[in-house]
């Protein structure tokens, strides 16, 4: 008898805790010198016009002070530093340092370095003061995160009252046909052509679909955002709600 293949849910909960976390940053390691790359080949150039859309939310601040977590190789982080004015400042922070490096390398590349500091940073200990920052932003980051709430009090924390927290990231698409046609691409092609142009064997093109489908969907995620303290939450799809980007208040 054929062995049926794991559940998202399954293939998620092999990891829990540290050791979840533990597990993604070995991915992410593996497949950091690629990960442009195969964003672009797996999202059909999608993620940029994604990207560009969600700093389109950041409302612009005279000398002001962002944070993108998660930042990985730094394309949100660039989008969102001209909005901070002249002298404005961004850190760009992740957890994992090879995905950091190859941020810092595009930020260098840009002339940027001056403005945008790469910083390795856990999402759900950033060891910033309270009321810190003007806008918090983040990108394909939260799914990953050991502890969802956990992870979006400590970024209110930080948030200076008044300012947004503007959160891209994958969600539930909104028409069943939709549903039907991503589940194949995220379960057969994109396992494939991830193993084919990465050369990965640590299961990440496996393991990045499966948090896809069991992260909170964009009402849930909603919720989450309510219980740890933002107030006017909305968001916005893109793609037929493959993405959504949620805006929250301090």
């Amino acid at each position: 008898m054929a062995q049926e293949s794991p559940t998202p849910a399954q293939i998620v909960s092999t990891w829990s805790g540290q050791a979840r976390e533990n597990a993604v940053q070995r991915m992410f390691t593996a497949i950091a010198g690629v990960y442009d790359l195969n964003n672009t080949l797996l999202s059909f150039g999608l993620h940029y016009r994604w990207k560009k859309i969600a700093a389109s939310f950041v409302t612009p601040v005279e000398q002001g002070t962002a944070l993108d977590v998660g930042a990985g190789t730094a394309d949100l982080a660039l989008l969102v530093e001209p909005r901070m004015g002249a002298q404005g400042r961004v850190v760009a922070s992740d957890l994992n340092y090879a995905m950091l490096a190859e941020g810092q390398k595009k930020v260098a590349a840009k002339g940027r370095a001056n403005v945008i500091t790469c910083l390795q940073a856990s999402a759900e200990h950033l060891g910033f003061a309270d009321n810190t920052f003007d806008v918090v932003t983040t990108g394909f980051c939260m799914r990953n995160v050991g502890n969802l709430l956990q992870a979006v009090s400590e970024i209110r924390r930080v948030m200076k009252p008044g300012s947004r927290f503007v959160c891209l990231e994958f969600s539930r698409p909104v028409f069943s046909w939709l549903r039907a046609l991503y589940d194949w691409y995220s379960f057969t092609l994109l396992p494939w052509v991830g193993t084919k142009v990465a050369r990965d064997r640590t299961g990440v093109y496996e393991y990045l679909p499966a948090s896809i489908r069991t992260f909170p969907d964009q009402e849930r995620l909603c919720q989450i955002l309510r219980t740890a303290g933002f107030q006017h939450v909305e968001y916005r799809n893109l793609t037929g709600g493959i993405v959504a980007i949620h805006v929250a208040t301090k």
